[in-house]
């Protein structure tokens, strides 16, 4: 008897459907075909064992599994469910006339019960786009498919319950998912606030300014000035991200298997921190199976490059194409999948080995050159894209001991950000793909970037004496552009140039001496 049912396999953030095809006939032997991996290959074992303690019987007849399309490799545990149900269709366990209208998914445990899978959002989606009229899946993802609209989806503790389901046994629910709902519940809930940072006023200001541009920042200082405590706070003045953003980030979540269990959506922006040590398939993705990286899984959030000349080179330079194009495109020799990579780069670092170069009190003990070979670990083109550079001064003893003043807190920082974004989005309402400052390309700024001829002069002039680089131009325009909508104000002034060059400070020839 010839049964078919349907899984999904994920490819970049997208799925594709698997059909599994089982033919149980006259002779023995158990046959899987369709380029199955090793896991998949394994199903056997665990569906065998997984029948014999819940009461149901491996059919012992010729079995042959074909997954199609054949010439697709079928990687992961997740079909152990969607081959354990054709099994029992075609040997008359349960009743196989519905089985072909959902698409079913799940790892067997050796007791029957259902464990996890990975990417249970986009299978749902590209369930319904298909036309399926359901999706079983283990419980614990039925909340995470259900955002779905317009599909039913049946989340299942074991597979006892999925033989109750076909057999009309037994009736279940499908599953309910208020997205917009737990969106509104949970999102801008944090741990951390500005306000816990004492001191440190001029930091704040850039930090927020980098928020309202969407503009990527270095922050450069001594060990304990502060660094990664300011970073960590960026996502609390970042403007809320929309419904749709919060959709886009689940589904990579979702495929990386990073989302928390019986959990919907991603609702606040993401903070990825990754040690130093990282590879650079670890941080952009990819790997024999495909995977999202850290820029990926920092997708409408920040991604925090703690001690930044400690990274290996190879790992920096991977970097450059993402921020450009805000997405990673991971090929392989069969195919290629995209990952999209929007994210805000916060970088850390000290100014050299000893941590004390430009110190107000500590002398720095690095030998001559040291600092610039130091530097000179990050290349030229990367510190382009960055274009915050913020030197971070220790804070003072009686700032850290004078409880009684309170730092402006987060909340109040973040209004006026949100301010500034929406000015940015209603000027880009007409550039497909620009939502902020730091998207703008090098053609367009002139257009949106008029300064007057005093500040013309004044850019010309610290250009020639601060001996800055020429591919500070653009930047300092954008990063003025920014401190004008904070400001509210329709054109670049001179005093919001004059602010914007000083954020610089990396491009200054003599910086490193």
């Amino acid at each position: 008897m010839l049964i078919k049912t349907y899984g999904s396999a994920v490819y970049g953030v997208n799925a594709a459907t698997i059909t599994v095809e089982v033919n149980v006939g006259l002779g023995t032997g158990y046959f899987l075909v369709g380029l199955p991996d090793n896991a998949v290959k394994e199903s056997q074992l665990r569906i065998d064992t997984a029948f014999k303690n819940t009461a149901l019987e491996m059919p012992r007849k010729k079995v042959v599994i074909n997954m199609a399309p054949a010439d697709l490799k079928k990687e992961g545990s997740a079909y152990d469910l969607t081959i354990a149900t054709a099994l029992l269709a075609a040997s008359d366990q349960i009743d196989g006339s519905e089985v072909g209208n959902y698409i079913i998914m799940g790892e067997l445990s050796l007791d029957g019960s259902l464990m996890p899978i990975k990417g249970a959002l986009p299978i749902a989606i590209q369930a319904k786009n298909e036309g399926f009229k359901g999706f079983i899946l283990p419980a614990k993802n039925a909340k995470e498919a259900a955002i779905v609209k317009g599909i039913e989806v049946y989340g299942m503790q074991d597979i006892g319950e999925v033989v109750d389901f076909f057999n009309k046994t037994k009736r279940f629910e499908p599953a309910v998912a208020d997205p917009r709902g737990d969106f509104e519940k949970s999102h801008s809930v944090f741990d951390v606030d500005f306000s816990d940072v004492q001191g440190q006023e001029n930091i704040k200001r850039a930090m927020e300014i980098a928020a309202a541009g969407g503009h990527n920042i270095i922050l450069i200082g001594p060990p304990g000035a502060g660094k990664t405590m300011l970073a960590k706070r960026l996502p609390t003045i970042l403007p809320p991200m929309t419904l749709h953003e919060a959709l886009e980030t689940t589904k990579i979540h979702s495929v990386a298997g990073k989302l928390a269990e019986n959990s919907s959506l991603v609702s606040n922006r993401p903070f990825r921190s990754p040690h130093h040590t990282v590879s650079d398939v670890a941080l952009v993705g990819g790997g024999t199976v495909p995977q999202p990286g850290e820029i990926s899984l920092a997708h409408n959030g920040v991604l925090f490059l703690d001690e930044l000349p400690e990274f290996k080179r190879t790992v920096l330079e991977v970097l450059r194409q993402p921020l450009e194009e805000r997405k990673i495109n991971i090929s392989r020799a069969k195919f290629s999948v995209d990952y999209p990579s929007s994210f805000m780069l916060v970088a850390s670092m000290n100014p050299c080995p000893c941590g004390y170069y430009n110190h107000p009190e500590k002398d720095c003990v690095c030998a001559p050159g040291t600092v610039h070979k130091y530097l000179s670990r990050i290349s030229g083109p990367l510190l382009d894209r960055i274009d915050i550079h913020i030197e971070v001064t220790p804070v003072s003893f009686e700032q850290l001991a004078n409880r009684n003043s309170k730092s402006e807190s987060s909340e109040s920082v973040a209004r006026r950000v949100v301010a500034a974004r929406e000015i940015q989005k209603n000027r880009y309402v007409e550039w497909p793909g620009v939502y902020c400052n730091a998207q703008l390309q090098s053609n367009k700024i002139q257009d949106v970037c008029e300064i007057p001829k005093a500040g013309q002069v004044l850019l010309k002039t610290a250009m020639e004496r601060l001996n800055l680089s020429a591919r500070a131009y653009d930047r300092i325009l954008k990063v003025a552009r920014t401190i004008a909508d904070l400001s509210a104000s329709e054109k670049i002034q001179v005093e919001h140039l004059a602010e914007a060059i000083q954020y610089r400070s990396l491009d200054r020839e003599n910086w490193a001496g």
